[in-house]
């Protein structure tokens, strides 16, 4: 059983965030592997794999063309590095493209730090699309905050690295 942690990511916040899963998940003895949306199609999912995928909210949701389009246009404007993951396939298409399966998983994004009444959460979409797909979810969907300067909030790595620790703990109770 392998975990893969799959993330999207615009201006480097969800890769943190997936790096960091992906470092309490190891730490606590359940090797994962992290990998963008563009490697993860490359790489492929196992029957076996436990899946942990995450995206930033934009527009209540799951990132569209267009607000993908729109965050790139406003990266200089607002001084934002792109993460170099952020021209490949977003975690919308990707999710659409996995067939049927009996694996488990999580779902997390990231999000500015607001009510999540205001904000949506990517997390639940990933996760009903998961569902659908025949996963069964290991926790609830996890949300991690953002500035409203697209910074990630203090202490939002060590918090997604204590969420990996908490998966491994789930993983390896279920392990054969």
């Amino acid at each position: 059983m392998g975990v893969v942690v799959v993330y999207e990511s615009m201006y480097g916040n969800t890769h943190q965030i997936a790096r960091a899963i992906g470092l309490g998940l190891t730490e606590a003895h359940c090797p994962a592997e992290v990998f963008s949306v563009e490697a993860a199609r490359e790489r492929g999912i196992r029957p076996d794999d436990v899946l942990v995928v995450g995206a930033p909210t934009h527009v209540h949701g799951l990132s569209r063309d267009s607000t993908r389009k729109a965050a790139a246009k406003e990266a200089p404007k607002n001084e934002l590095e792109m993460d170099p993951a952020a021209q490949g396939p977003a975690v919308r298409e990707w999710l659409a493209s996995l067939g049927k399966t009996t694996g488990k998983a999580a779902a997390f994004d990231t999000r500015i730090k607001a009510p999540a009444l205001f904000t949506g959460r990517a997390s639940h979409t990933i996760a009903k699309a998961l569902r659908r797909h025949g996963f069964e979810l290991l926790a609830e969907p996890e949300s991690f905050l953002v500035t409203s300067t697209n910074q990630l909030m203090p202490e939002e790595e060590a918090r997604a690295r204590q969420w990996g620790a908490d998966l491994a703990a789930k993983i390896l109770s279920i392990q054969p």
